[in-house]
Parts: structure tokens; C-alpha cells; sequence
């Protein structure tokens, strides 16, 4: 596959409207939230990271479904976004949460460019890109906590992100409703892997319908 912009196809939809729980979610960064949303809106569209007809759920589906996982996530810790794309969740955590220092991982060159220039757009002090697949930084780099979004099946998501949680880390991986279902699958490779406990976690309930769902793998801390 190619590794170009694409132009969307028809109109773009209209970008709805700040949503009341945003402002929850974001405090004083709400302006910044709606411009990343903004973005998304624009550029995203025409290089082919979301598409139009995405527009008008920007804020429900996909950043405030992002941002309300910092509910999980502990003060100044350093954070790893695998398969990161959009931006999504790790650009809606890093807007949320500016004590967190986000490392997005991208592979596409495409994709990663757009992640640095509107990180540079929205001037944000806490985020790096690393243009690279997560395997390539397996001996090179940990961090507290690993999140990912509809990049793999937990198996798969196991061998790329828990090489890279430090001891006593998380890997939060944002699932849908059969999210019980596929981690029970994936638990014997799990544990495996590292894994010490793993639990299906609910955030931002009342601000997003239905609620977020993430599997939450702790890691073992180190004797």
C-alpha cells in the first residue's frame, strides 16, 4: 500500500458542536481539544487518517472516547502510544493530561508527519513521535503505561507493547464489547508474556454512552 495522502470523496460533514462533558474531560485545554478536533476535521480527512463520514462523532467516538483513559492514568507518567495514527488516544491524552510525557509510535511516514506537524500546530511541549514500528524500540525504551486503540488483537498486542512497560507498568488497550471475550482468549499468552493481572475497566461514565472499555494489564513489578 501506498504511503500517499487521499483526497476524501464528497463533502466533508459540518464538526459538531463542543459537547457539555468535554470541558470535564479537558478543564482549561477544552479550546485546544476543539482544535485538535479542528484537524482532524481537515487534514486528517485528506491524508487519510479518518474519514469524512467521521466528522460528525470527532467528539464522542474517538477524542473524548480517548481522553477519559487518563481516569487510569497515574501523575507525570511516562506514556507510549503503539499504532498511534490519528493521534488517537495518545494526542487526546496528552491534551488532557500535560503532565504526561507521550511518546507516539507510528510506523507509516505519512501518518507520522501528520502527528509532528500538528503536534507543532497546538504547540505541545509533551509529545515525541517515533516514526518506527514498537518492535524497533523493544530494546531501547519503556514507559509506565502503553496504550493502543484498535491497532491488534490482544494476543498480538501483547508481543508488541509489554516488551516496552517498564516493571510494575500497564498496557491499557481500548476494546469494545467483547472486550471479556478476547482477553480470555489472550490470557495464557498474557501470563505468558508477563502479565500479572488483567481486569476490563469502564471510564468516563455520564460523559461518553456507552462508556470506554479498556483491558488493563499490569505487569509485575521488579523483585
Amino acid at each position: 500500500m501506498t504511503d500517499v495522502a487521499r483526497p476524501p470523496v464528497g463533502p466533508v460533514p459540518p464538526i459538531p458542536p463542543i459537547p457539555p462533558g468535554a470541558a470535564g474531560v479537558f478543564g482549561e485545554r477544552v479550546g485546544l481539544a476543539a482544535a485538535y478536533v479542528a484537524l482532524l476535521a481537515d487534514t486528517g480527512i485528506s491524508h487519510g487518517l479518518l474519514g469524512p463520514r467521521e466528522v460528525p462523532r470527532l467528539w464522542d467516538r474517538h477524542v473524548l472516547n480517548c481522553a477519559v483513559v487518563a481516569e487510569l492514568i497515574e501523575a507525570d507518567a511516562t506514556c507510549a502510544d503503539v499504532g498511534s495514527g490519528a493521534g488517537l488516544p495518545g494526542l487526546a491524552l496528552a491534551i488532557a493530561r500535560p503532565d504526561l510525557t507521550m511518546h507516539l509510535i507510528e510506523p507509516l511516514s505519512r501518518r507520522a508527519r501528520w502527528l509532528e506537524t500538528t503536534i507543532a500546530a497546538l504547540d505541545l511541549r509533551n509529545v515525541t513521535v517515533h516514526c518506527c514500528r514498537a518492535e524497533a524500540l523493544h530494546s531501547s525504551f519503556m514507559a509506565a503505561v502503553v496504550t493502543a486503540r484498535a491497532v491488534a488483537n490482544l494476543t498480538t498486542l501483547g508481543e508488541w507493547c509489554l516488551p516496552l512497560v517498564s516493571p510494575g507498568g500497564r498496557v491499557l488497550a481500548i476494546k469494545g464489547s467483547k472486550a471479556e471475550e478476547e482477553l480470555g482468549a489472550a490470557w495464557p499468552t498474557l501470563r505468558k508474556c508477563g502479565v500479572a493481572s488483567a481486569v476490563v475497566r469502564e471510564c468516563g461514565v455520564g460523559v461518553v454512552d456507552p462508556p470506554t472499555r479498556v483491558v488493563d494489564l499490569a505487569t509485575a513489578a521488579s523483585s
